[in-house]
């Protein structure tokens, strides 16, 4: 269905009385900063209200974005790494505060023995980047990685710290989730979570669902900072390997499990998910986890100023705890946003599930000026 107010891109899909806001702010992505492509979706105690897409899956506008397009939501995949860990707390199969050698020996290595999963998740183990020059191939073998980072020396005592693991927090987590649960992070959401909720969102593509996948399109101008001012951490986090926006496009990204930047999904899925955590963790009546696993993925773990994004931070196991108005106004929000507009938050207070996908990057790691739109006009919509 057309909007009248857009001359750039018809907007498809539903939107319940009275989320008239979502559907406006989606469509002025459009227009102003100029969005290419785009869904975003809204769920408000576990029903979905807000399922819209709009404009072009690749840079040239050729191929229409679908309702079921997927894109790549860099580390808006986390949340979803997050999930599969508070799934196997939820079994029985370790706790947050286990110690993360006790399932992988070999990580006790360099005075990491006394690392807990819980510090682990929660950026805290000064593993933020590889200590070696690595490149996105070598970050996208996990068995490589996990090596490496297993003897690797963390860059600050932890448990003393946080500093964001930009993409080796998703070497972590996998590593745990396989020696704990002896299958692939990425094997283990399909088979969990994606399969039996009908969630379209993958951590590690198979080729066959290329012909879905939307063109990532890098952002006109960097937000990242001069070179000469990053810190050691920084450096390791942010540019080992350096940023390559287009590195999405390529299969060998696609079909890596790494559950920090690499999941590939719609809008829906990921608002779906979020959806049952902001309330009783059901997702069409059939349980996902539990209240109390929630709470216990979302229970802080610090906060204070964070020694890679250099901004305050608020971390529970895996998500990010609202802090600064990013997911709205409520204490209780979480979620995870990922570099270039794309994110997913939960508010518990409101029962609201919220996402947004889109391939034209922006600039920023977070707070996004599209997403910030969504969000204000989902809360306006209450």
């Amino acid at each position: 269905m057309a909007d009248t107010g857009i001359a750039s891109a018809e907007v498809h899909g539903n939107c319940a009385k009275g989320f008239e806001p979502v559907r406006a702010a989606f469509a002025a992505n459009f227009m102003e900063p100029g969005e290419t492509g785009a869904s975003v979706s809204v769920v408000l105690n576990g029903q979905t209200v807000v399922d819209l897409w709009a404009g072009h899956a690749d840079g040239k506008r050729t191929k229409p974005w679908q309702r079921d397009t997927l894109a790549n939501v860099w580390s808006t995949t986390k949340g979803m790494g997050a999930l599969v860990c508070g799934m196997l707390v939820e079994r029985g199969a370790f706790s947050y505060d286990d110690k993360v050698s006790a399932y992988w020996p070999e990580f006790a290595a360099a005075d990491k023995g006394n690392i807990t999963i819980g510090q682990m998740l929660s950026h805290q183990a000064g593993l933020c980047g590889p200590a070696v020059p690595t490149t996105a191939e070598e970050m996208c073998n996990h068995a490589l990685m996990a090596e490496r980072l297993a003897t690797q020396a963390p860059m600050w005592t932890p448990g003393s710290r946080s500093g964001y693991h930009a993409l080796t927090v998703g070497i972590l987590a996998g590593e745990l989730v396989r020696r704990v649960s002896g299958r692939t992070i990425g094997t283990f959401f399909r088979e969990e979570v994606a399969a039996p909720f009908g969630i379209d969102f993958f951590i590690g593509l198979p080729a066959s669902e290329d012909a879905r996948v939307a063109e990532m399109i890098p952002a006109t101008k960097s937000n990242m900072p001069d070179p000469s001012t990053l810190n050691i951490s920084q450096i390791a986090a942010l540019g080992n390997p350096a940023p390559d926006a287009r590195v999405p496009n390529e299969r060998f990204w696609r079909g890596a499990e790494l559950s920090s930047a690499n999941g590939q999904g719609t809008a829906s899925a990921i608002a779906r998910v979020y959806g049952a955590l902001a309330s009783d963790g059901t997702i069409d009546g059939k349980r996902l986890v539990k209240p109390e696993t929630i709470r216990a993925m979302t229970a802080l773990q610090i906060e204070g100023h964070d020694e890679v994004l250099a901004m305050p931070a608020r971390w529970g196991a895996g998500y990010i705890l609202n802090v600064g108005g990013l997911y709205g106004p409520n204490d209780e929000a979480f979620g995870h946003s990922g570099w270039g507009g794309s994110f997913g938050m939960a508010d518990p207070k409101t029962g609201l599930g919220i996402s947004y996908v889109m391939n034209q990057m922006g600039p920023d790691l977070a707070g996004d000026a599209r997403a910030n739109a969504i969000i204000a006009a989902a809360y306006a919509s209450l």
